[in-house]
């Protein structure tokens, strides 16, 4: 087991998801509440990373991000560094690859909140943030762990995404997922089985413990 690639591997989950949780709540809530006919357009932008290829969404956050272009030129005048081949760039990457992960349970169960709960609370003189965080957010909970489950879990196991935009680099880019492309590339069949074992196995047990949540809080 490549114990720095399971570090990194983690290091970028957490991040990814924390990125999603803040980023997702309004864009979840405004999708599951908005009554603009345009929407679906940006329902549709939100969905895409489930359609395109990860080599092809990889592929133009790279050139996007790299130094020819106006992210990678600002962010290199930020930090003086690039984000191609870098953590901070597997995370970019991988927040624009996870977000239909996030977002699309986000706004099931926000849309399944009870909007006469709402109203009632508007009538009463909360303001709207009040409101959200104090009856929208409890109620649609389950729904929203959920998207961050499985944000956290599909983080894990990435490859196409991770490969294009951060390549290979120990310690730096190198996730479980590239450390078992390698160790097959090298013939070194017994590494990659241990590490591939090791992610069906936690896989497994993060949804497993999902699933019983949400059977537990449904039956209560």
């Amino acid at each position: 087991m490549d114990w720095t690639a399971l570090w990194l591997t983690l290091r970028l989950a957490v991040c990814t998801t924390g990125v999603l949780f803040v980023v997702g709540l309004p864009i979840g809530y405004w999708l599951a509440t908005s009554k603009w006919r345009g929407k679906f357009l940006v329902e549709a932008v939100v969905a895409l990373p489930l359609v395109l290829p990860p080599t092809v969404i990889g592929f133009y956050i790279l050139m996007a991000t790299g130094p020819n272009n106006i992210v990678g030129r600002l962010y290199e005048s930020v930090t003086g560094g690039l984000l191609p081949f870098s953590f901070p760039g597997l995370v970019v990457g991988s927040v624009l690859y996870n977000l239909p992960f996030t977002v699309r349970p986000f706004t099931s169960a926000f849309a399944a909140v009870d909007r006469r709960l709402v109203e009632a609370s508007w009538c009463l003189g909360v303001s709207h943030i009040e409101t959200f965080f104090r009856i929208v957010l409890p109620l649609a909970w389950l729904g929203v762990l959920t998207g961050l489950v499985l944000t956290f879990a599909h983080t894990v196991g990435e490859f196409g995404v991770v490969l294009m935009i951060g390549g290979n680099i120990p310690g730096v880019t190198r996730t479980l997922s590239i450390s078992i492309y390698d160790n097959v590339q090298s013939l070194n069949y017994k590494a990659a089985g241990q590490t591939a074992l090791f992610l069906v196995g936690f896989s497994f047990s993060v949804l497993g413990v999902m699933y019983a949540l949400q059977r537990r809080f449904l039956t209560i």
